[in-house]
């Protein structure tokens, strides 16, 4: 016999063929062929993940375009012996990749979690014996015993089940605990609705079983979503995507420039070969924004702390960019867009209909008929269906704090609270009418029956609930408020239609009198003779939040898609309630698997509910919306939403319910688990985004006017205004210092009025190249200016040189003022005054360049020599000049170009 593979359609085989195939039997293994068979397929583990070493990642800091230019320069500057430069060249290198080197946080944990969610122990038989063995001994042709409470330690092929449900949300996305039962499926049958399957990493609710092991560890279910977790490729971000392309482009310009630059300076002659190799190290410098990695690094970690205030934690900083750029949402149905607890919304009698008010466990609302509150008669057709649904029970509602929770079936959960807005406490009720027999639930016969001892003068009282197809055909009569007629089928039949359609899972109810002196229940007795009590809808609602933020994203651009694990009619009954959708359409995962990769992209243009999916349909699904251009994030708190979770753009993970499997795959993580919560992350996005763009409209006109200005020298064969050492202190001190103040700028007030950016467009406009190299002229002409001036005037070089860096500075902060701003005028009080991170920077550089000028160990290392007061006074008045200049330059586009080339 052939050894199974992990491949087999176990579902679709019967008990007695899952168990020849697996060599095995209902005494399970032998000591012996447990042992060989441990050593043929290894301990039930998932392989731990590969992880960079630090070194590694550290390394990986260094491998950018720039930094290469940096380094050469660094290099070049060592082979002229100007150790100096060489010194704080390879500093600034050093600082930049520790920078990234904690920032990153990239080392991803998720195979670690889902390896955590494996059970410790588990109960075999081996040899006809039941023994406790470690979960990780567990090989495929085990006998593995299931109890309530358990966590099912491999993929097992059920051979017994009974009363027998597990909580499968955390692979299929199912609300509610699965049914299980033992009979052969049809092979397509998909991954939620194999009932004759237990899945490793899941949790037994209620009833016991055994089963034969199918598949261990990375074999298994949970293995093999681990699998898709680390062969999925995480998406790099827009703003990384484009700061490489940057990155790469400015490279090339600034080698061939330098070299085109050194080439022509060699040609005309008069210059040391040494002095223009040093200037062409200088032009290099000079042109390489070094201090736009850290000052992109920051302004994203201010909005990390501005997110978490909001209940938003980023694990990846890149993160917050995207979010201003989504223009989709994948959510996950259960426990993000729902609240994740059963409530009965719906009655039905056969007097009419009965609305339920209140969500959740809390038993807090009423109950309505035509919108007015009911009057409760006990013997009434909803009073006695309201007693059923209660004793008819085996779970308990537990308080914790402020929070109801079941303990036990969630469904079962739903009919407590629903008796106890009604007034009824279940205790007292199970005190006067004790459980003396019951028939438990089963898949097969799909319901539950249970005999009850009366009050005293009563009689004694069958109770049975279960499927509403089941039971109506067990039923001869129906319950009015004050009698019983004959049973109406077709009103019924039309009556769960309708809460079916409404996206409600349907229970009836059931009762008969027991015989006189009836002590057992057995199914002969409970089929047939039954009074009809009425019908219970009962559904997971969504999140009163999450309406009103599916109705922000929508006013934002974003596009909402729902993708759940649930039934199609649930689907789309809440996609109607959240404006999800056009209410009358949901794909479900077969449809998707009867498609290909380039009819899957043509479908998600349309469709934005989506039922009964795997995790390989959520990955397919955002890798297709993704193929259309789009910018996906993907919510989401189970185990199955892992590998879409680090596909995606963005994976949001919830705090609260989520598993630390999906926490680890995901870029963000919402506190609160509130959905509303991604609508103030991504106007966070946005505005971090905006200043982003304003940090580098301030900053590139810094290095351009530094370039030009040496450039300038290099050809009209002129000493060199500015020495690569200065420049870096230009770059990296004063420019990072005022570019950081651009950070707390608050959001404009369109932000979340606007369309999603497009994740193609350049980070810099035309207009964006129009202002830098308009400012960038304007501060080349005011250095070189004041440069030659002062040296005309007789000032050393050292004098000169100060001057020249003074001024460059002063016309990075008068340029900052203006830069808070795009386009709106900033002559005035609000503008000039009205950010005190601004103004504390202004004074900080003020200061840091008074050190630079007057401290002695300043001087000796940047060549620097004091200068008067009327200096300053000329390099204000020189330096101002950019601020008028972009201000009348606003004005005019303003008035010409209505603002829309700003954006």
């Amino acid at each position: 016999m052939r050894e199974p593979t992990s491949s087999t359609a176990w579902h679709a085989l019967d008990v007695q063929s899952a168990l020849e195939r697996l060599r095995s039997g209902p005494d399970g293994l032998s000591a012996e062929e447990a042992a060989r068979r441990l050593d043929h397929h290894g301990p039930n583990r998932l392989r731990p993940p590969q992880r960079l070493s630090p070194l590694a990642r550290l390394l990986l800091q260094f491998h950018n375009v720039l930094i290469y230019v940096l380094i050469g320069a660094g290099v070049a500057t060592a082979l002229l012996d100007h150790w100096i430069d060489t010194g704080v060249i390879f500093g600034v290198v050093i600082v930049n990749a520790l920078i990234g080197f904690f920032q990153e946080g990239k080392a991803e944990r998720a195979l670690e979690a889902i390896s955590q969610m494996l059970s410790l122990e588990a109960t075999v038989v081996r040899g006809g014996r039941r023994e406790s063995i470690p979960a990780d001994q567990i090989v495929p042709g085990d006998v593995v015993v299931l109890r309530s409470g358990d966590k099912v330690p491999a993929d097992l092929r059920l051979t017994e089940a009974r009363e027998l449900r597990i909580d499968e949300a955390m692979l299929t996305g199912e609300s509610v605990p699965a049914e299980k039962s033992t009979e052969a499926l049809a092979e397509n049958t998909a991954l939620g609705d194999r009932s004759c399957l237990a899945f490793s990493g899941t949790l037994v609710m209620t009833g016991q079983g055994t089963g034969v092991v199918t598949a261990t560890g990375d074999h298994t279910e949970l293995g093999r979503i681990s699998q898709m977790v680390s062969q999925t490729t995480a998406v790099t971000t827009p703003l990384i995507r484009q700061m490489n392309r940057f990155g790469h482009v400015l490279a090339v310009v600034v080698v061939v420039v330098a070299a085109v630059t050194f080439a022509a300076g060699y040609l005309v002659g008069g210059t040391e070969l040494m002095d223009l190799f040093l200037a062409a190290v200088a032009l290099a410098v000079a042109a390489i924004p070094e201090g736009l990695p850290a000052i992109m690094t920051i302004v994203l970690a201010i909005g990390v702390q501005r997110m978490a205030r909001r209940h938003a934690i980023i694990r990846r900083l890149p993160a917050v960019d995207t979010l201003g750029a989504l223009t989709v949402i994948c959510s996950d149905k259960t426990g993000t867009l729902t609240r994740n607890e059963m409530t009965v919304t719906a009655i039905v009698t056969a007097g009419g209909p009965y609305e339920a008010t209140g969500v959740g466990y809390a038993p807090q609302g009423e109950i309505l008929a035509d919108g007015r509150t009911t009057d409760l008669k006990p013997e009434s057709a909803l009073g006695r269906l309201l007693r059923a649904g209660a004793l008819c029970n085996d779970s308990n509602l537990v308080q914790e704090a402020d929070q109801w929770r079941p303990a036990g079936d969630p469904m079962e959960g739903a009919l407590l609270t629903l008796a106890m807005k009604a007034g009824l406490a279940a205790d007292e009720l199970r005190s006067a009418w004790p459980t003396i027999d019951a028939v438990p639930f089963d898949s097969t016969h799909k319901f539950m029956a249970t005999l009850h001892r009366a009050p005293q003068g009563e009689q004694a009282l069958v109770l049975v609930k279960g499927a509403p197809e089941r039971i109506v055909e067990m039923c001869t009569r129906q319950a009015l408020d004050d009698a019983e007629a004959d049973l109406d089928a077709a009103y019924w039949q039309e009556q769960e239609r309708k809460m079916a359609g409404r996206g409600q899972r349907v229970l009836a109810l059931a009762c008969k009198p027991a015989d006189p002196g009836q002590d057992k229940l057995d199914f002969d007795h409970v089929q047939t003779g039954l009074t009809l009590l009425g019908l219970v809808g009962i559904i997971d609602p969504p999140r009163e939040e999450a309406i009103a933020a599916v109705k922000q994203c929508h006013e934002a651009g974003i596009r909402v898609v729902m993708i759940t694990g649930d039934h199609a009619l649930t689907a789309q009954a809440i996609g109607r309630q959240l404006d999800i959708g056009d209410g009358t359409r949901a794909l479900t995962g077969a449809d998707l698997d009867a498609l290909d990769d380039a009819g899957l992209a043509q479908v998600v243009a349309d469709c934005d509910v989506y039922a009964r999916v795997s995790p390989e349909h959520k990955l397919r699904l955002v890798t297709a919306i993704q193929s259309r251009g789009q910018v996906v994030a993907m919510t989401g708190d189970g185990v199955n939403d892992a590998p879409a979770l680090k596909r995606a753009d963005v994976g949001i993970a919830m705090g609260i319910k989520g598993t630390e499997v999906t926490k680890e795959a995901a870029a963000m993580v919402l506190t609160d688990d509130n959905f509303a919560s991604i609508a103030h992350a991504v106007e966070e996005g946005r505005t971090v985004y905006d200043n982003l763009r304003k940090a580098i409209l301030f900053i590139l006109p810094t290095n351009g006017g530094e370039a030009l200005t040496v450039l300038l020298a290099i050809l009209l064969g002129r000493t060199l205004p500015l020495t690569p050492v200065q420049v870096l202190w230009v770059n990296m001190v004063t420019a990072v210092t005022l570019a950081l103040a651009l950070a707390f700028e608050p959001p404009e007030a369109d932000v979340m009025k606007r369309p999603p950016r497009d994740p193609k467009a350049h980070l810099l406009s035309r207009y964006f190249l129009w202002r830098i190299a308009l400012v960038s002229v304007v501060m080349c002409a005011g250095t070189f200016g004041v440069f030659v001036w002062m040296r005309a005037q007789g000032a050393s070089l050292e004098v000169a040189r100060t001057m020249a860096v003074g001024v460059i500075v002063l016309f990075e902060a008068f340029y900052l003022l203006s830069t808070r701003f795009i386009l709106a005028p900033v002559l005035s009080l609000r503008g000039l005054l009205g950010s005190r991170p601004v103004l504390l920077a202004i004074v900080l550089v003020v200061g840091f360049q008074l050190l630079f000028t007057y401290a002695p160990v300043m001087q000796r290392l940047f060549g620097t020599a004091p200068i008067d007061w009327a200096a300053w006074a000329l390099l204000a008045a020189v330096a101002s000049s950019v601020l008028w200049i972009v201000e009348f330059e606003k004005w005019v586009v303003r008035r010409w170009a209505g603002g829309a080339a700003g954006r």
